[in-house]
């Protein structure tokens, strides 16, 4: 049976022409509106992040003389560092100036024995294993040298036993480990990364 929208009466033709527009319609939005919506939505999504990594970009540009100051600080403090850690070719020549220090104080150095170095990031600790003799005044004159030295050197482990045998300027035996440090730089280190330190202790 064939239908014709002419033989319809009027109103069945107006009715026949809406539904067919509305179908119309909902087929464009559906497969073109939605669609671009979706492509609105996505590009929207992308803009907001830019704007967000403009305003990060512009805040770090803000930040930049801050950043700059804090690098020339850090350079400083590094400079400033290097003042009071020697660098590994130096350990020997210091090393031989704390034993001058003993010696001016009036300590018989019993031995001097190099311990296990200990590697930090930007450092390395040295300590030495020091045994003298003398007395309590000299030992004082010692440490007091020790702390106005120009490279950082640190006393720990401090044993004082008292000598069997009485001498004017021999009355106790002291042990202390002294600690010197060095900067970790290029060409710095031995094999293994370990620092190039004297390996035969130095005893009297």
């Amino acid at each position: 049976m064939e239908l014709s929208l002419t033989k319809l009466p009027w109103y069945g033709q107006i009715g026949a022409f809406v539904v067919v527009s509305g179908l119309a319609i909902f087929g464009f939005w559906k497969f073109y509106v939605t669609e671009m919506q979706a492509d609105i939505e996505l590009r929207q999504t992308r803009l907001t992040a830019l704007r967000a990594d403009i305003a990060k970009g512009v805040a770090t540009a803000r930040r930049l003389p801050e950043f700059q100051a804090q690098v020339t600080e850090l350079e400083h403090r590094l400079d400033t560092l290097k003042q009071v850690l020697p660098e590994e070719k130096d350990v020997a020549d210091i090393l031989r100036r704390v034993q001058g220090l003993a010696t001016q104080s009036n300590l018989t150095i019993q031995r001097f024995t190099p311990q296990a170095p200990k590697q930090e990031s930007l450092y390395a600790e040295l300590p030495f294993k020091l045994q003298a003799e003398g007395t309590y005044h000299n030992f004082g004159f010692f440490f007091d040298r020790i702390s106005k030295f120009p490279r950082i050197i640190n006393i720990g482990d401090l044993s004082i036993k008292v000598r069997p045998t009485q001498e004017s300027n021999a009355t106790i035996v002291a042990e202390l480990v002294a600690t010197t440090f060095i900067l970790q730089e290029s060409g710095a280190t031995g094999k293994g990364g370990r620092p190039n330190v004297p390996k035969q202790p130095i005893t009297k």
